[in-house]
């Protein structure tokens, strides 16, 4: 079973291009007009462990934060599949100044709460766990760089996503598994 997809997203703001490969090594290949969105697709991949190729390019900052996330999220939800897996996964990471927290659970209930110093990323993680249809909490505990604090964001995340998708023998839940129609 390969979890794997790959989606497109062309609107007249941007242009993007996401093959996702939950089941990967952490290798990624991002071409991004905006430097710090690479650089944190990248490191979410990394410490997800997923494979990623991205392409992105946008008019503006916001338009190309926001439908990079979607983008990824559709891929995302796309390439998990059905299969039972560990479902939910807190993980915290240090980043020098920088405490953070991430819980998720990959439930078809999507909501976010994300403590993020810069409102675009804020915008990143709740369009991401909307599109994806996950529940998602970002807790800073400490930290004073927005840098460090946001790349441990994305860090933790990665952690978390890496151990919720593990695949299990059953569901883990009362209820069976979710079923939605499209």
């Amino acid at each position: 079973m390969t979890r794997a997809a790959t989606i497109k997203r062309e609107t007249r703001e941007t242009q993007i291009s996401v093959e996702l490969n939950l089941d990967g090594s952490g290798k990624y290949e991002v071409d991004c007009d905006l430097q710090f969105l690479k650089h944190m697709t990248e490191t979410l991949a990394r410490y997800a462990n997923f494979d990623l190729k991205l392409t992105a390019a946008g008019d503006n900052d916001h338009h190309l934060i926001e439908d990079v996330a979607i983008t990824l999220g559709k891929a995302f939800r796309q390439a998990l599949g059905d299969a039972p897996i560990e479902r939910m996964a807190t993980k915290t990471v240090v980043m020098d100044d920088a405490m953070v927290m991430t819980s998720l659970d990959l439930v078809d209930r999507p909501y976010c709460e994300a403590d993020c110093p810069d409102p675009l990323y804020v915008h990143f993680f709740r369009s991401f766990a909307m599109t994806a249809g996950i529940t998602l909490h970002i807790l800073v505990i400490r930290g004073f760089d927005e840098h460090h604090i946001i790349e441990a964001s994305f860090k933790s995340m990665g952690k978390a996503l890496e151990e919720a998708i593990k695949l299990r023998e059953k569901d883990l839940s009362t209820k069976g598994a979710v079923q939605t129609k499209g």
